[in-house]
């Protein structure tokens, strides 16, 4: 072969394969069987909204395709019928993408960005779950009807079940999100954690991939959201600060150094609040013989509601509020955004456990002042 021509076919390969644009995506595709269906969209999420961007009508044999610019990679939605279907993609990217619309399991078949294999596996771990936690609804719906009526012990039995279905499933996304850290579907998976409950963990993988996806705005806000609470999270030295008690007496966070002191945020108007007072009275009681202290402070504006509710609730230890709801300066030092919400913080100052509420506060300080106890008997 003329050596001369031979290094042309490799300059125009060269050349074909630089000419690839990186400057929009693209996402091609088959719907099978789609009936009557003539028209999908392609759907833009972040943590704050989701936005139809474009549509397209399918050929008659059901293919499509979707071009569009990406300024960062970010998670896409197709929406087909009444089904929705997740993809990653950034600029560059030229995705592969099948279903059928009488699959009644919404499989779907992608390739060309490993981004969106990601967000399927995530995507397959919620929708076990989430069938999972349908059944039980279902079953526990059809036994409701049997009986005609809603049913205390019906909800005992079927609420640790519900709570075991949410747990295990917060252990699997647990589990994937430290397997896949890079990948961009693993921040997806985290966000649909309980950030009050798992917000230690969700701490720790903000900061693993802090200087990572620069670009995509919703990681860059739940980053920021993360280092803004991490100075009242589990292991830090909860900050002092000196609020007014209903008494009108100065109280210090300070006074309860070297003891154990439980931060109560609730309000009367608060209802699940009040429907948690019980239970906190009840472990008070237990409690408070060993050294548990609490220290109520309320986001009430009203003096006298306040009152009526501590006397109502039986709520027989100290309080304390600057009236000023959510913007009074402990509530803000804290970062107080919901209520009920607490901070159990052990002799030393230090933040040992956070917003647990009903038998995982029981269990808590159970574990807690036994251990307590048999240092004390040792010493």
């Amino acid at each position: 072969m003329n050596r001369l021509f031979s290094y042309s076919i490799i300059f125009l390969s060269l050349l074909i394969f630089s000419c690839k644009d990186n400057s929009t995506f693209t996402i091609s595709g088959t719907i099978n069987n789609p009936g009557s269906l003539k028209k999908i969209y392609l759907l833009v999420a972040d943590s704050t909204r989701i936005a139809v961007i474009d549509s397209t009508n399918l050929s008659d044999q059901g293919k499509f395709q979707f071009k569009e610019q990406a300024p960062f990679a970010n998670l896409y939605k197709i929406r087909v019928g009444g089904s929705i279907f997740d993809l990653i993609a950034k600029n560059g990217d030229d995705i592969k993408f099948t279903t059928s619309l009488t699959d009644n399991s919404h499989a779907y078949q992608v390739s060309g960005s490993d981004e969106s294999e990601k967000i399927k596996d995530f995507n397959k771990i919620s929708n076990f779950y989430s069938d999972k936690s349908g059944k039980l609804s279902e079953e526990y719906q059809n036994k409701v009807q049997a009986i005609g009526k809603e049913s205390d012990s019906l909800i005992n039995i079927y609420r640790p079940m519900f709570q075991k279905n949410f747990d295990e499933y917060s252990t699997a996304i647990l589990k994937f999100i430290n397997a896949n850290k890079k990948s961009l579907a693993a921040f997806y998976a985290a966000t649909s954690l309980d950030q009050m409950r798992y917000e230690p963990q969700l701490i720790a993988y903000a900061d693993s991939i802090n200087g990572n996806f620069k670009n995509n705005m919703a990681v860059q806000r739940f980053i920021k959201q993360m280092q803004y609470i991490k100075p009242v999270s589990i292991g830090h030295k909860a900050p002092d600060f000196t609020i007014g008690g209903i008494d009108g007496n100065p109280v210090k966070l300070s006074d309860y150094k070297g003891k154990y002191v439980m931060l109560d945020f609730w309000a009367s108007w608060c209802a699940p609040c009040r429907h948690e007072n019980p239970n906190v009275v009840k472990q008070y009681a237990i409690y408070k013989p060993l050294g548990f202290n609490i220290l109520g402070i309320s986001l009430d504006v009203d003096k006298a509601k306040w009152q009526q509710a501590i006397n109502a609730d039986g709520l027989s230890w100290k309080h304390a509020s600057d009236l000023k709801n959510f913007e009074g300066p402990v509530e803000r030092l804290y970062h107080i955004e919901a209520i009920p919400s607490n901070f159990i913080i052990d002799p030393q100052g230090i933040i040992i456990a956070k917003n647990i509420t009903g038998a995982d506060l029981e269990e808590f300080l159970n574990k807690t002042f036994n251990k307590s106890q048999q240092i004390v008997k040792i010493k």
